[in-house]
Order: C-alpha cells, then structure tokens, then sequence
C-alpha cells in the first residue's frame, strides 16, 4: 500500500485569452476561464494507477484561491480520496521558489505520505522546476519529466525521454516524480464519481497552520520581479501568393524576410 499525494493547479485555459494584471504583472486569473490543468489530470491518473494495483490513499494538494476548489473536485471525482488546499492571500504573487517551499511546508503535515506525483510543468508559468525544487527542501530522490513509471516494491522506476535519447532512472521511497503528457491517458470522471467527490474532505488550511511566515511569501518578498509586458500583436491576415510559375520562390523569399528561415 502506497500513500500519494498529487500535487495540483488551477490554470487559466489554454484555449482563452491570458493576460498580466497592469498593476502589478501578475498573471490575471479573473480574465480567463479556469481549468484543472491537463498534466495534472495525467499526474492524478498516475497516482490511481498505482493505487489500483497496490493498494493506498491518494490526496491532492494544491495552494490558490477559492476558484481552486473547481479544480480539487475534478481531482475529487476523478478518484482521489481527499485534498488540502492551501488558501492565503499572502500568496498572491509568489514565485516558484517560493511556492515550492509553501508546498514543502504542507506536505510534510501529511502524515506517512511515501511518493509524491506531479505535473513536469504547468500550462500558465512553464517553470518546470517546482518538483525538483520542493525534493530538495524535503531533502528527497526525484525523477522528473517521465513518459513511464512503474513501482516495484519499495524502488520507483522511470524512463525520461531527452533530445539525447531515454534515460532509464530509479529511487527508493520516498521520492517525488514529475510526469509529462505521454505517461498515460487520463480517465474522464464518472457520474458516480462525480456524485463521490462532493462528500470527500477537503481540509482548507492558512500559511500559519503550516508554519509559512508572510514574510516567506508574496510578491514582495519574491526572488524574481515582472518589469514590464508587451501583448502579443493582433493577427493579421497574412500575405497571399500567387503562383505563376515562381510560387516557390516567392514562399522561400517570404521567409527569409521573416527570419523564418
């Protein structure tokens, strides 16, 4: 029996339109539609897996604002058994490190947690670090960015695909995993799973009851500062060729105007 946490966001849609905040360059989250984001979905199907086949409890865990509940009952229904959710204003703008060492905190009030699955990176931030980051807080084996993951008794065994070719790698539990999109496909919730996940426990929790100081957190106190954004240009509607003989010439030169090639 193996006792998993899950570690989850809430994201704007991909499909939506993302912006920064003009005060203070945050990203802002009221201006899209939010979602559990997809690698997270993949990262909880993980986690049931091995419960499934070894037996456990799987708990999710996730900090951010009262819309955050949307995502933790997708989780919910999707199979895992219950969540904490890390809810303080003072997180408001935190970085990465910052939000890995929140994370740190919390998971160690989770009583006998052995593995600890996520997501490699998230669709809103792309950092791709935080798994590796709250591994070394915790002082714990991680394998990140892996397309397979088997447990074998007490060893977790993974395969990370690179530009450079398939590494194969392995720890002892306790360990942290990052997984990424070609690790599994995720099982849609059921009704009855969707009926399930209204009753489970959801334990709400501040950064005081997991001993995180406001002064560890928040836009202020961040390592990294957002100076200025510039939006993403309207599309246009392009540039037609038309082919008498040189359309292929005319295509490549287009190119090489853009820099494209």
């Amino acid at each position: 029996m193996t006792n998993i946490v899950v570690l989850i966001k809430q994201v704007p849609d991909t499909w939506s339109e993302r912006k920064l905040s003009e005060d203070d360059y945050t990203l802002d989250r009221e201006a899209a539609d939010a979602v559990l984001d997809e690698i997270n979905e993949r990262a909880v199907e993980e986690a049931l897996k091995i419960k499934e086949a070894d037996g456990g409890e799987v708990t999710i865990l996730t900090a951010g604002p009262d819309r955050a509940t949307d995502a933790i009952r997708k989780a919910l229904s999707m199979g895992a058994d219950k969540a904490i959710h890390i809810k303080d204003d003072a997180l408001h703008g935190s970085d990465a490190v910052q939000t890995a060492y929140v994370l740190a905190r919390a998971l160690g009030t989770v009583e006998g947690v052995e593995l600890v699955i996520a997501g490699n990176e998230a669709t809103d931030g792309r950092v791709g670090a935080i798994p590796a980051m709250i591994a070394e807080y915790l002082e714990l084996p991680h394998l990140t960015h892996l397309r397979k993951l088997t447990l074998e008794g007490e060893t977790l065994k993974g395969e990370r695909e690179t530009d450079e070719g398939i590494f194969h790698i392995e720890a002892q539990l306790p360990a942290i995993v990052s997984v990424n999109e070609k690790i599994n496909e995720p099982r849609f919730p059921s009704f009855k799973g969707i009926m399930a996940a209204k009753k489970k426990e959801v334990t709400v929790v501040s950064l005081a009851e997991i001993d995180v100081e406001p002064t560890d957190v928040g836009l202020e106190n961040a390592g990294s500062v957002v100076n200025s954004s510039t939006p993403k240009p309207p599309k246009t509607a392009g540039e037609r060729v038309t082919d008498e003989g040189d359309g292929g010439t005319k295509v490549a030169e287009y190119l090489v105007g853009q820099k494209i090639i």
